[in-house]
């Protein structure tokens, strides 16, 4: 309910800021940070996780970075309105096995 609710206060702000704010969100899956460090102290626990995603690997800040630069800058001048998923294909892929 809460990504909802995110996506939806992202679409409203960039219509009604618009043309001179641009609002959009990035919407990664779980990601080494220390938010996160609950969640993966067990390594175990981590690779399992880990496995959901169609690359097999958590997130890392390092895969995030360059879409917020990208989103910050002039180069993304007509994007607005837009939640981004990063999170390793888990969304929209299945793998084998």
């Amino acid at each position: 309910m809460a990504k909802g609710a995110v996506e939806g206060l992202v679409r409203a702000l960039a219509a009604e800021l618009a043309p001179k704010v641009r609002v959009n969100a990035i919407a990664p899956s779980l990601t080494r940070t220390p938010l996160a460090g609950a969640l993966l102290s067990n390594e175990a626990s981590a690779a399992a996780i880990a496995q959901l995603h169609a690359l097999g690997r958590l997130g890392e800040p390092e895969d995030l970075a360059p879409l917020a630069d990208l989103l910050l800058s002039r180069d993304a001048g007509w994007i607005t309105g837009q939640v981004l998923g990063v999170d390793g294909g888990r969304a929209t892929l299945r793998t084998k096995g």
